[in-house]
């Protein structure tokens, strides 16, 4: 074992001393010993439980002959971070995330890894941990938030930022606007919408690394804590098997997060992640099979912030493994795959049939082709990302006027103080990995467009990321960005910009020759950068491939 590093011989009786003054035994030094690597905080909704999980989680390991082991990560809120800068030091987090992992599991070794994430970068973070170290390894997040409840009508987080375009318009009043404050986020958990963090956790599941119902059973429930101690169970059998990340991480599996990705419309923070996992993982997954698997596969579920269905619905349904299950039925999952229980065959075997309304059938979808769509175009020409099953059919192929901003917060300004028209695109540009830095996500300008009743008639376009709650014509991930001289720094107010989702399609319409006018003018400077953020501008890539930092 691993752990024999510190455990064995006359020579580590130093490292003995130091395990036996933590309370160890001689009798526990023969057995596995277990890491829990755990993102617990107060700071965190998704995260206020997990030291309860955690506790269920040891309790299943030392009832498997185990020994854990429980560190803590950082995580942070996008909620708390969002439309300020905190929301810079989001997506950078994620890599600090991974090393802080490494650094703690290579200076003290041990068997196997029980990873408990459960919000938006911190879950990828622990998978490229994971794939990193390759240990024996298991996923199990703290689960969803249930829903809220405002005017007697069921809600998510995505719908408190509607609420504030409506209330800047004058459709309702302050009392209405504190009753989404005090009761759309009503228990502990991950925001109850397909945001990022659920889709990813839904993915957890789908690539294998999490036990059946991991990615949906809600926060709040029973099920959740007996799954946190079967999955402390389970790890003890993967180092007994040792069955390792690499056994798990391959492409069939990838693919397999792919279709899933597809079907219950995920956020399209999922492209940037997955990206990152198989550039982790060696395994040669690009954006061009993304939009394959795209063009392929059908949507099962359409689910908040698309829709008043929610994730916990969902959960009662069957979960991502009924929705592997129907999936499967029309050939888009590789079923031979192996998983942390058994391979997924085996895994769909127990799974229940679609309902037809929550998830839909293979032969009644949604829609025919994925949720995530993947734009190019000379406006994007290393590709941009939208979420296609949250776009309003009139906005599926549009032309606007270009409303250019440098920077979420003008662009804000613009929409709530009644400046964007029906008819325009709004186009925020330097909020790329680099130009950012740290590729902001920005829930706020997307949901005040919903607020503002203009989601069927303006357009966002953007370097950066639009969160898992946006919805609308948002079309984020733009590559190249503004900062490394991408078009996107050269639209210009009143440009003709023509979108075109279903033939995949994003273009500035304005003549080659205005634009190497423009493009001889040069593009702004670098922002002034200090601390980390300085470090993570020099070393992030593209977002065109995960935004990972360079070899």
């Amino acid at each position: 074992m691993r752990s024999d590093l510190i455990k064995v011989g006359a020579e580590k009786t130093p490292h003995r001393a130091i395990l036996k003054s933590l309370g160890v035994t001689d009798s526990e030094m023969n057995r596995p010993f277990i890491a829990v690597v755990c993102a617990a905080s107060d700071y965190v909704p998704g995260h206020q439980h997990l030291h309860e999980i955690s506790k269920y989680v040891k309790d299943g390991i030392r009832n498997a002959g185990g020994v854990p082991f429980e560190f803590f990560t950082i995580g942070v809120c996008d909620g708390v971070a969002m439309n300020h800068k905190g929301m810079r030091y989001s997506l950078a987090s994620r890599e600090l995330i991974a090393d802080s992992i490494e650094v703690m599991l290579t200076a003290h070794p041990l068997d196997g890894v029980v990873f408990i994430p459960n919000c938006d970068k911190i879950v990828p973070g622990m998978v490229l941990a994971a794939s990193r170290m390759d240990l024996p390894a298991i996923f199990i997040s703290g689960g969803p938030m249930n829903p809220g409840c405002v005017q007697g009508k069921r809600v998510g987080y995505s719908e408190i930022y509607e609420a504030i375009g409506e209330f800047t318009s004058g459709k309702i009043g302050e009392d209405v606007l504190k009753d989404y404050e005090n009761n759309a986020c009503p228990t502990c958990g991950s925001c109850s919408g397909m945001y990022t963090a659920n889709s990813m956790n839904c993915l957890t599941e789908a690539l294998g690394l999490a036990l059946p119902t991991a990615g949906t059973e809600p926060a709040v429930n029973s099920a959740r804590r007996r799954l946190a101690k079967e999955s402390g169970e389970r790890v003890v059998e993967l180092v007994k098997q040792n069955i390792r990340p690499s056994d798990i991480l391959t492409k069939k599996n990838m693919l397999n997060a792919l279709a899933t990705d597809m079907a219950i419309g995920a956020s399209s923070n999922t492209v940037l992640h997955l990206l990152a996992i198989a550039h982790e993982a060696k395994v040669d997954i690009t954006l061009a099979d993304i939009d394959a698997m795209s063009r392929k596969t059908p949507q099962l579920a359409k689910l908040n912030p698309a829709s008043s269905v929610f994730i916990t619905d969902m959960n009662a349904c069957g979960g991502i493994q009924t929705v592997i299950r129907e999936l499967s039925k029309g050939g888009h999952i590789n079923t031979d795959v192996m998983t942390v229980s058994g391979t997924q065959a085996e895994r769909i075997a127990a799974a229940r049939d679609a309902d037809g309304e929550i998830i839909h059938t293979i032969e009644a979808p949604v829609r025919k082709d994925g949720g995530i769509a993947i734009l190019s175009g000379n406006l994007a020409e290393k590709g941009s990302v939208v979420k296609q099953g949250a776009v309003k059919p009139e906005m599926m192929d549009f032309t606007g006027t270009a409303r250019v901003f440098d920077g979420e917060q003008a662009a804000c300004d613009a929409i709530h103080g009644g400046q964007i028209k029906a008819g325009d695109v709004v186009v925020i540009r330097y909020e790329g990995p680099k130009g950012g830095p740290g590729m902001p996500e920005m829930l706020a300008p997307t949901a005040a467009i919903v607020g503002k009743g203009l989601d069927g008639s303006v357009a966002l376009i953007t370097d950066g990321r639009f969160s898992g709650a946006s919805r609308g014509a948002a079309i984020g991930h733009v590559a190249p960005e503004a900062a490394e001289g991408g078009l996107i720094a050269f639209v210009e107010d009143g440009d003709k910009i023509h979108i075109d989702i279903p033939n995949r399609s994003v273009q500035l319409l304005v003549d080659d020759d205005v634009i190497a006018q423009r493009k001889a003018k040069g593009i702004n400077p670098p922002k002034e950068l200090t601390g980390y953020l300085k470090r993570y501008a020099k070393l992030v890539t593209s977002a065109s491939n995960g935004a990972v930092f360079e070899d």
